[in-house]
């Protein structure tokens, strides 16, 4: 199944799928998103974004199941840039949240493509 980056995000917002109003705004802080999760060493080496809603997770993530949180994290930086909580509360448990899945992300990442920057390569 090819689900759609952009309508599973507005789906979280709270946005349907046939409103359009909003898609300039939503895709502008996915692509940030990405630009993040890119210097976190996630997705694509040359990066990602979307232009509309024919880009899939699948394009971006691939079939790697321990990426799913990723999703999660697109949708909280997205609403925090997006719509941004009205209570402190809401906001710093959004902000930990954040910080937790992008530990988590680069455990992952230094799990699967770390390298020792002491190994040097002769020429």
């Amino acid at each position: 199944m090819t689900e759609s980056i952009l309508n599973s995000v507005k789906k979280v917002l709270g946005v349907a799928s046939d409103v359009t109003h909003f898609d300039l705004d939503i895709m502008m802080h996915i692509n940030t998103t990405f630009s993040t999760l890119n210097q976190l060493g996630i997705g694509p080496d040359e990066g990602y974004m979307i232009e509309d809603s024919s880009a899939s997770w699948d394009a971006f993530l691939g079939s790697d199941p321990r990426l799913n949180n990723v999703k999660t994290y697109v949708y909280l930086r997205v609403r925090t840039l997006f719509d941004q909580p009205q209570t402190s509360f809401l906001n710093d448990a959004m902000k930990k949240q954040i910080e937790e899945l992008e530990w988590r992300l680069n455990v992952y990442r230094e799990g699967t493509m770390w390298t020792d920057p002491t190994l040097t390569t002769a020429l």
